[in-house]
C-alpha cells in the first residue's frame, strides 16, 4: 500500500512539474510577441529594401540607385539582408543582373525572424 502511494504521488508531481514546464515555455512564448513583430517588421523591411535595390534601375527617376544603406529602426530591431546569385554566392547591392534570392533576417531582443522571396529559397543552387 504505501510503495502504491509513493509511486501515485511520484507520478502526480512529474506531471505536475511537466505542466508547469510547459507554462512557463507558453507564458515566455507571450511576452515575446512584441519583440516577434518587430522582428517580423524588420525582416519585411529588408525584403523591401532588397526589391527595391532589385528593381531600381528599371525606372531611372528612383534616387539613390541602388541605396547603399539598410533602414535603421527606432524600436530597437535590426536587420540583414543577403542577395543570392542564383550559385548561393553574396551579391553586392542586390545588382538586378545577378540576384536570384533576396534573404533578410531581423532581429529584437532574443527573436528573430527570416523572410526569403524569389528563388532559391532552400539554400540549395537554383536550376
Amino acid at each position: 500500500m504505501m510503495l502504491t502511494v509513493l509511486t501515485l504521488g511520484g507520478a502526480l508531481m512529474g506531471a505536475t512539474t511537466i505542466a508547469g514546464l510547459l507554462m512557463l515555455y507558453q507564458i515566455r512564448q507571450g511576452s515575446d510577441i512584441n519583440h516577434s513583430a518587430r522582428a517580423v517588421f524588420a525582416a519585411d523591411a529588408g525584403i523591401e529594401w532588397g526589391l527595391y535595390n532589385l528593381l531600381c534601375a528599371e525606372d531611372p527617376t528612383k534616387q539613390p540607385c541602388p541605396d547603399p544603406e539598410l533602414p535603421t529602426f527606432r524600436n530597437g530591431a535590426t536587420v540583414t539582408v543577403e542577395c543570392l546569385d542564383d550559385a548561393g554566392a553574396a551579391v553586392a547591392d542586390c545588382n538586378p543582373n545577378q540576384t536570384i534570392t533576396i534573404k533578410a533576417l531581423g532581429r529584437s531582443g532574443n527573436v528573430a525572424r527570416a523572410f526569403c522571396i524569389l528563388d532559391n529559397c532552400d539554400g540549395a543552387p537554383a536550376n
